[in-house]
């Protein structure tokens, strides 16, 4: 059975989308046990499953706007804690949280641990492509800052991921940068090359620019996480943008727009989904010692159910284990 230490008081619309989310789960999947941290009342109220969960009650949470390091020592008994604490222990497996993304990465090192010889865990998430592949980026916040030896780590990471997970035999892996030749690039990006580059063990194909992300030129891509951050909502809100423009244009069109709407209907549910970048779960912390999964703020219950999904395929291919493994071995 796998266990998930979930914060539902984490996220705009906490508990009743983090509870919905695990009512779904637990029906769709009967390999999964669940353990929901928060204020009772509020979680009960929406909570239709009555097999494989269980409530801990705590009135304590941590804030959107605490500062995260503060928050993690001062709050002993906020509900990201308590969920972070049982993985800790040995009573769940993996923790999932919508809430402050700093405090779950603190809570992550502070009370989880980082795998040995990793020097900063990234943030990693699947991202949209095209075709319907997605790639995995990273990091995507985690740290202001880099080292080119941050970025080799990563990528080690990242292929791990993209071939337990997502069941990729040899992943492309890239290195984002202003330009596709070797030569571009500042220090950072130079120095990162090279490593990629003399790791034997990884398919790396070169350097990529964001323009061509989403047209699935690899399956993984490397940056630093000012970078990253930077082109992740630079995608969320462009793809918000588009449909939000497809919405306008059918409904300012006149009959005509609204009738070719009808007849595109399939296709513009289809299009709406590849962009839709909560179908492929929650931000993993990669690099802890157990699996730290954040699903964004404003997310839904679709987001909170295949976050969930997500952590049940982490488990069930030992990813982090494996990572875990694979470190500990090098010098």
């Amino acid at each position: 059975m796998k266990r998930i230490a979930i914060d539902a008081m984490g996220g705009d619309h906490a508990p009743q989308a983090i509870v919905e989310g695990v009512n779904q789960a637990l029906a769709d999947f009967s390999d999964i046990e669940v353990q929901l941290y928060g204020k009772e009342d509020a979680i009960k109220a929406h909570l239709t499953a009555n097999e494989r969960v269980s409530i801990i009650h705590t009135d304590e949470k941590i804030e959107s706007d605490d500062e995260p390091a503060k928050a993690v020592r001062r709050k002993k008994t906020a509900s990201m804690i308590l969920a972070a604490q049982a993985v800790k222990e040995g009573q769940a497996d993996a923790i999932l949280s919508a809430g402050n993304t700093g405090a779950l990465l603190a809570a992550g090192l502070f009370v989880i641990g980082r795998i040995k010889n990793i020097d900063r865990p990234g943030l990693m998430s699947t991202l949209p492509t095209v075709n319907g592949q997605g790639f995995d980026m990273l990091d995507l916040g985690a740290n202001a800052e880099n080292t080119a030896h941050h970025l080799h780590q990563y990528a080690i990471l990242g292929a791990f991921y993209a071939q337990n997970v997502r069941g990729i035999d040899r992943p492309r892996v890239a290195l984002l940068n202003n330009g596709t030749e070797a030569s571009k690039g500042d220090p950072l990006r130079k120095e990162a090359y090279r490593l990629l580059m003399e790791d034997k063990h990884l398919n790396f194909i070169g350097n990529v620019e964001a323009r061509d992300l989403l047209n699935g030129v690899a399956d993984v891509v490397v940056a630093d996480g000012f970078t990253g951050n930077a082109v992740l909502k630079t995608i969320e809100g462009t793809a918000q943008t588009i449909i939000q423009l497809l919405k306008t244009s059918i409904k300012d069109g006149g009959l005509k727009a609204k009738l070719g709407a009808l007849l595109l209907k399939d296709s513009l549910y289809g299009l709406r989904q590849t962009l839709d970048y909560s179908e492929a779960g929650g931000a993993v912390l990669f690099g802890l010692k157990a699996p730290v999964l954040k699903s964004h703020g404003s997310s839904d219950a679709k987001a909170i159910y295949n976050t969930i999904k997500q952590i049940r395929t982490m488990l069930s291919t030992d990813v982090v284990g494996k990572s875990v493994q694979e470190f500990s071995e090098r010098k």
